[in-house]
């Protein structure tokens, strides 16, 4: 017995220096980071699945308890596919972008703003943050132009391709005033990514949450740019890239190594950090954590996008 129990004791310690060490692998990050803001974009299992969504909810009030100001900007393509559905609205997508009419904006923005936004915002607050749910059209934060899509048709000119309320969003468009007001009272801003059209400004544009995420970063002049994602990050070859910098972005596009839905968002965290933005990361989201072991450990996780590679990476 007491020899289990000396063993029990050693295996206890072990835990605890474990921990000890983890915290202390943080420390110097808390104080790099602490004081700065950090836009995250939550989107697919991260943010589908409830288990998921809780510990995010956390992780955002541990970051907000140590100092760091977190911005969250949300999608939710899943919901409003089911929501347009069950109420037998059509819809389209055209390479990858959903054609937005007048009736289904109006549900885009009903899921997007009144129920998404305001589920996360309320799991934040009942883990113990202080969050405001918002949208791009409150405190006039978000004005767009329409989309309108270039493709190359069948006989190989250029055509144009309206896709109805769909928005591209430029950090010029961006006024950050009420992100700091909320950032300065303690709060952290949770964002549905809608706007005004800065050619209809009585109506509201759907806009890419990756691009709205990028947009926030820059005008906030944020330290990093977080995407949570459903893949390990950039994959080449079968590899996670586990850096990548602007020449080396251009070379992967040029040789199609990136295509598809990472494209886009290799293209928007690029875009952030050309702009000021010092880090870009996509991870994975259907991990728990991993936005904590991306911003607190040493190796961090994904694939990382900077203009110039860290000393320590």
């Amino acid at each position: 017995m007491e020899g289990e129990f000396y063993r029990d004791d050693s295996m206890q310690k072990e835990v605890y220096h474990e921990r000890v060490s983890v915290l202390l692998e943080a420390l110097p990050y808390i104080q790099k980071f602490r004081g700065l803001s950090i836009v995250i974009k939550l989107g697919g299992s991260a943010m589908a699945e409830d288990s998921l969504r809780k510990e995010f909810a956390k992780n955002i009030v541990l970051l907000q308890y140590v100092g760091i100001k977190p911005i969250i900007v949300h999608g939710g393509g899943p919901q409003i596919n089911s929501m347009l559905e069950q109420l037998s609205i059509p819809t389209e997508f055209i390479e990858g972008y959903r054609v937005t009419n007048e009736d289904s904006m109006g549900i885009v923005e009903m899921v997007l703003a009144g129920k998404i936004n305001k589920d996360l915002t309320a799991l934040i607050n009942l883990a113990g943050g202080k969050a405001v749910g918002i949208s791009g059209r409150d405190g006039n934060i978000a004005f767009a132009d329409p989309y309108i899509l270039e493709r190359s048709s069948k006989d190989g000119k250029k055509e144009a391709v309206p896709l109805g309320r769909v928005g591209r969003i430029r950090p010029e468009h961006i006024d950050p005033s009420l992100l700091h007001n909320l950032e300065n009272c303690g709060y952290v801003p949770v964002i549905a990514p809608i706007a005004f059209s800065l050619t209809d400004q009585k109506g509201p544009l759907n806009i890419n949450a990756d691009t709205m995420a990028a947009a926030v970063a820059t005008s906030m002049k944020a330290e990093k740019l977080i995407l949570l994602t459903d893949t390990p990050g950039i994959i080449v070859d079968n590899v996670t890239e586990k850096f990548i910098d602007p020449p080396r972005a251009g070379l992967l596009k040029r040789e199609k190594k990136v295509i598809g839905g990472m494209l886009p968002k290799l293209d928007c965290c690029i875009d952030a950090v050309c702009a000021g933005t010092n880090t870009a990361h996509i991870i994975d989201g259907r991990s728990a954590h991993s936005l904590l072991l991306e911003i607190f450990t040493d190796q961090g996780i994904g694939t990382m996008i900077a203009r110039t590679k860290p000393p320590s990476s």
